[in-house]
């Protein structure tokens, strides 16, 4: 039996198998003809045979030599791929992930949760939160400035992104403490059709549709009373009067300060908060290793 040849080795037999030259050979590996030579008969010895024949004439492989030459190269083309891999693997683990929110998932302390469980599994990584307008619905995933995106569904233009849905909660109504229906311990949507409402920006699409309950209510176009990009704005307008609005359970707490109080509401459905990302980027290492922290801490 023959003892293990070293990569090098095997590298140093190809340069001369392919160059049929020593010192051809020696120049594209860097290293002197004789140190070239020695490694070369190691190898033989190894090997119990002559890998080349040598003469006045040249140099050539023997039998043997070419009967070793497709293994070795198979065998460096498979180290090559993975020194890569591993050299992948690393620059992930020194990566840094951007996860875009246009409302932070403070529910149930949520985020840390995620945040902890994806850390431990990848030390390295620098996760950088990027807080988004409501008037981009995918919290920077169109646009490419988030990788992954914490989000409210529908998504504009759906086809283009994968997710996994978080949370599924009821939603409320919001409206001013003065309102005559806030004396009211629910609330039937029927009973709001002629309310002015607050509006996403026109750009959120079908997001904006979402939270003034287009489907609830029969083909009769909403009032709008204002609209709003982001949490202090609305809480602004409701306490101005400008309007009510539809807010999911667990953002509750983001507006039901001083003069605003939240209520349930009958006629219309849940909302789905998600992770969600580029469905052209759902098999990046990072994306997938957050998405399954995010899906393990819901599950746990």
């Amino acid at each position: 039996m023959t003892a293990d040849a070293h990569i090098r080795d095997l590298r140093y037999f190809l340069a001369v198998a392919e160059e049929l030259h020593f010192t051809r050979a020696a120049e594209r590996l860097y290293v002197s003809q004789p140190a070239l030579s020695k490694q070369i008969r190691s190898l033989e010895r190894q090997l119990g045979t002559e890998l080349f024949r040598r003469d006045r004439h040249g140099v050539a492989l023997t039998a043997a030599g070419e009967a070793l030459l497709p293994h070795a190269r198979a065998v460096l083309t498979a180290w090559a791929a993975g020194a890569a891999a591993v050299e992948s693997a690393k620059a992930v683990q020194r990566a840094t992930l951007t996860v875009g929110m246009s409302t932070s998932p403070v529910r149930g302390g949520l985020l840390p949760a995620i945040r902890s469980r994806f850390t431990a599994a990848h030390p390295r990584v620098t996760v950088r939160l990027r807080q988004v307008s409501w008037d981009d619905p995918t919290a920077g995933l169109a646009d490419g400035t988030a990788d992954a995106a914490f989000v409210w569904l529908p998504l504009p233009d759906k086809e283009r992104y994968d997710w996994t849905v978080l949370a599924e909660e009821p939603r409320l109504l919001a409206l001013p403490a003065t309102h005559p229906l806030a004396a009211r311990a629910e609330i039937d949507f029927a009973e709001l059709l002629a309310e002015p409402f607050l509006a996403l920006p026109a750009g959120a699409g079908v997001l904006r549709d979402h939270w003034l309950a287009l489907d609830a209510r029969a083909g009769r176009p909403p009032v709008i009373g204002a609209e709003i990009a982001g949490a202090e704005e609305t809480y602004e307008a409701l306490v101005a009067g400008l309007g009510v609005c539809l807010v999911a359970a667990g953002n509750a707490p983001l507006i039901s300060l001083g003069g605003v109080v939240t209520r349930p509401v009958r006629g219309v459905g849940p909302s789905r908060y998600a992770l969600a990302w580029r469905r052209a980027d759902g098999e990046r290492p990072l994306v997938r290793a957050y998405a399954r922290a995010c899906r393990e801490t819901v599950g746990g």
